[in-house]
């Protein structure tokens, strides 16, 4: 194996994102053969590698991309001192780690994939990515309020984007994001007075929405394409 720079050997070896294995870095955790690592330091299979004292091999993994239908109450977060975090419920033999997240109070569609390499990737093209979801509110939904979470609504200082919103029921709607800004569907109802009850994730990109809550299963070689083809 030729020699590669150790954050992307660790995003290949399924622990951890590049970004996150930066952060180790920085803060001296990473070693190689017994001496601190830095950024920018070139490992190959020969070398021995370790965060936290725990020896990290490396192995020609199959790579896993999987569907998750999280339940309310679950954080997505791999931290194990974050009670009910994403991965220790799932408990999936794979080392695995999310890409994007949804609130501890949503619930719905999150993927997560032990190929670190492409989360960066996924995300750097979060704005253009459909996500869809299924809201619920605390009261009648008006004609009013449909058009203004069309139109966008002004949340964290800045308008959000034009999206497709369609009523479904008298306190319920479905409402399609290109952008992902922070608890962003609560923030915007909040604005126009209404508070949301309920809210689920049933689409990304052309990824859906189709197991129990709790459950998860693999995506298909189609869907895997969709997260490789990001521009």
């Amino acid at each position: 194996m030729e020699k590669k720079r150790i954050n992307k050997y660790l995003s290949e070896v399924g622990f951890c994102s590049r970004r996150k294995a930066d952060e180790y870095i920085s803060a001296g955790r990473v070693y190689i053969d017994d001496k601190p690592a830095v950024l920018g330091s070139k490992v190959n299979i020969e070398d021995e590698i370790s965060v936290d004292g725990e020896i990290i091999q490396y192995k020609d993994k199959k790579k896993v991309y999987i569907a998750f239908n999280k339940p309310v109450g679950i954080e997505c977060t791999g931290s194990e001192k974050v009670k009910d975090n994403i991965i220790d419920f799932i408990n999936h033999k794979e080392r695995l780690f999310t890409i994007g997240r949804i609130d501890k109070q949503s619930e719905g569609l999150i993927l997560l994939t032990n190929n670190g390499d492409i989360v960066n990737n996924v995300l750097r093209a979060e704005h253009k990515k459909e996500k869809e979801y299924v809201v619920t509110v605390n009261k009648k939904i008006t004609t009013e309020f449909i058009e203004k979470m069309r139109r966008g609504v002004r949340i964290m200082g800045k308008m959000t984007r034009r999206c497709h919103v369609k009523k479904i029921h008298e306190n319920r709607f479905k409402i399609v994001l290109t952008q992902g800004m922070n608890r962003q569907i609560r923030r915007m109802c909040e604005v126009l007075g209404f508070r949301v009850t309920k809210l689920k994730r049933i689409r990304i990109m052309d990824i859906h929405l189709d197991t129990n809550i709790g459950e998860y299963r693999d995506l298909n070689d189609e869907e895997v394409k969709q997260l490789f083809n990001q521009k």
